[in-house]
């Protein structure tokens, strides 16, 4: 069963958990820490939570193994990496496997929780409406994309930019930056307007499929 008012915070470093798990408990939320992710694992298929917050660089699993276990694309609850200023190519690495999102050190507490909830939001709204990126036609290729990718692509094609795009998922601009790269590099596309065509008439700009 998930765990809809728990935090998962997954760092061997403890005063990060214990930040964390400070300003996370008097926002009223339940939390549960992990000093490596194995003790994490042990867990996370059997009670997912409402949100993880997972370090990339921890002994043992990396954030990055992590993701591929868990296989994140699909896991039910969203997952930040907090990754150093100096991480960002892994941070984008940690997307592409799945995780949520990103947040980079160094990171104001208070900051992690609006993220947070901005995230939890996003879900329960896109839950209330109905899965709008879901009525997105066959076209080719969508069967290489996963269902994050396929929420983005539901939004480039409504014309929302990538701020729009993710105020509306719950996820930062940069982070739709990573997606939207991504699926034009899954499908062929040269630009959006090549992307929109592609989904909307399967046809690429030369013709070829």
């Amino acid at each position: 069963m998930k765990g809809e008012n728990t935090i998962y915070i997954v760092d061997d470093d403890p005063a990060v958990r214990d930040a964390l798990t400070v300003v996370f408990e008097l926002e009223g939320f339940q939390v549960a820490s992990y000093d490596t992710g194995d003790a994490f694992l042990e867990v996370a298929r059997t009670k997912p939570p409402a949100c993880v917050i997972l370090d990339v660089h921890m002994p043992g699993r990396s954030g990055l193994d992590i993701l591929k276990t868990l296989n994140a694309d699909h896991y039910p609850a969203p997952i930040f990496i907090i990754s150093g200023q100096g991480d960002i190519p892994m941070a984008v690495s940690a997307v592409k496997h799945g995780a949520f999102d990103f947040i980079e050190k160094p990171f104001d507490a208070d900051t992690v929780v609006q993220r947070v909830r901005e995230a939890l939001s996003a879900a329960e709204r896109r839950g209330s409406e109905g899965d709008k990126a879901g009525t997105i036609a066959a076209f080719p290729g969508r069967d290489l994309l996963t269902p994050r990718e396929i929420e983005v692509l539901g939004q480039i094609t409504a014309g929302a930019s990538n701020k729009e795009a993710g105020r509306h998922l719950g996820i930062s601009p940069r982070t739709i930056e990573v997606h939207r790269a991504r699926i034009m590099e899954k499908l062929g596309a040269r630009n959006a307007a090549d992307l929109v065509r592609i989904v909307l008439t399967g046809e690429h700009r030369d013709g070829d499929q």
